[in-house]
């Protein structure tokens, strides 16, 4: 896709954006389903994707793991980011890779020890990139991509997590909040 391609695609959407600001509110949507074991199958639009336990808290390695997907998830926006961004800006890009990795202590979530959080402590992101621009200009690139990077940007930003339960418990339907009591 060149710049004119992608301008024309998203001016119409940016121009209903500015005009009626309720349309640009799209809510996504997840869903997996609880499998044998301790796994948990994703539909991810093109394939279906078991996830299971790592082996440091006791899975075999042959599901995936959330954590490893939630890296993924990452590269994945930041690659499609920096594209877009480099093909608005006409920063030409000859190859690139995006690199995520996270530091996490299994001694949370496992239960081992309280005072250790459940969850990445720490995220780096690399991008590797041949181009002929100039350093300005991928610098910039690299800022608007940390900009415009849904993933990225939610990861800093926390978002409000409402959690709720719907169950059968005993062929009798219950509902509870995240606290386990009833609503």
């Amino acid at each position: 896709m060149d710049r004119e391609s992608l301008r024309s695609a998203q001016q119409p959407l940016k121009e209903r954006c500015r005009s009626e600001p309720e349309s640009a509110l799209v809510t996504l949507h997840a869903e997996g389903t609880l499998g044998e074991g301790v796994t948990c199958s994703v539909q991810t639009g093109r394939t279906l994707v078991e996830a299971g336990l790592h082996p440091a808290s006791g899975g075999g390695g042959m599901s995936a793991c959330s954590g490893d997907m939630l890296l993924q998830a990452l590269v994945a926006c930041a690659g499609v980011t920096m594209n877009s961004v480099a093909t608005s800006m006409e920063i030409p890009i000859e190859r690139g890779t995006v690199h995520a990795e996270g530091d996490l202590d299994f001694r949370g979530t496992m239960a081992v020890a309280k005072d250790v959080p459940v969850g990445f402590a720490n995220i780096r992101m690399r991008f590797d990139i041949e181009s002929s621009a100039p350093p300005d200009q991928l610098s910039r690139l690299v800022e608007l991509t940390e900009r415009y990077c849904v993933v990225y940007q939610t990861l800093l930003n926390s978002p409000v997590v409402d959690v709720e339960l719907s169950a059968v418990a005993g062929g009798v339907g219950w509902t509870g909040d995240q606290d386990g009591g009833p609503v």
